[in-house]
């Protein structure tokens, strides 16, 4: 088995035994949905997104591609397509980084500590510059409206549950390969 593909293989499968929810797209470790919960020391706090994470056959030596799927207000996180601006992620990833890292770490600092100075949503970065208060109050409305567990959930029922599998497809025999 080749060395990316069987990162690939390390990196889900930890991020499948973690406290994250992982939906497998097509059965395929390369795609997938991951449950993302917002940091309870920000105005994300509360929300839960659904995050589409694709893993290029180069990684991890190149990046994996990371988009939210419902909409997050945010100034260096795309409104219309999810797409994140993150430098660890987009120029300075390293094979070093995992799955984990992303979802525990990247994405958490992202949260609590915006980049209005590079942004993918102006609206935002302004806002933040301006007014920091209305600022918070716009993201809590977003995590109300797009983020709740009841805008989470609705959202799920739309989703084709037979698009996606679970980690309850695996056996743990299963899970005991991959980990060879």
């Amino acid at each position: 088995m080749s060395s990316p593909r069987r990162r690939i293989e390390t990196d889900v499968m930890k991020l499948l035994m973690s406290d994250h929810e992982v939906n497998l797209i097509e059965d395929n470790m390369q795609e997938f949905f991951i449950k993302f919960e917002g940091p309870d020391d920000t105005p994300y706090k509360g929300g839960i997104w659904k995050i589409r994470v694709e893993l290029p056959d180069q990684y991890p030596y190149k990046s994996p591609s990371i988009g939210f799927m419902n909409k997050i207000f945010h100034p260096n996180i795309d409104e219309l397509s999810g797409s994140v601006c993150l430098d660890v992620i987009n120029q300075t990833w390293s094979p070093m980084f995992d799955m984990k890292n992303i979802f525990e770490v990247f994405l958490p600092q992202l949260l609590r500590y915006p980049n209005p100075t590079d942004p993918l949503n102006g609206e935002a970065a302004a806002l933040l510059m301006r007014d920091a208060a209305s600022y918070d109050v716009k993201v809590k409305d977003y995590v109300v409206r797009f983020a709740s567990k009841e805008a989470f959930d609705d959202a799920e029922k739309e989703s084709s549950d037979d698009e996606m599998s679970s980690i309850e497809a695996f056996s743990e025999e299963e899970a005991d390969q991959l980990e060879l």
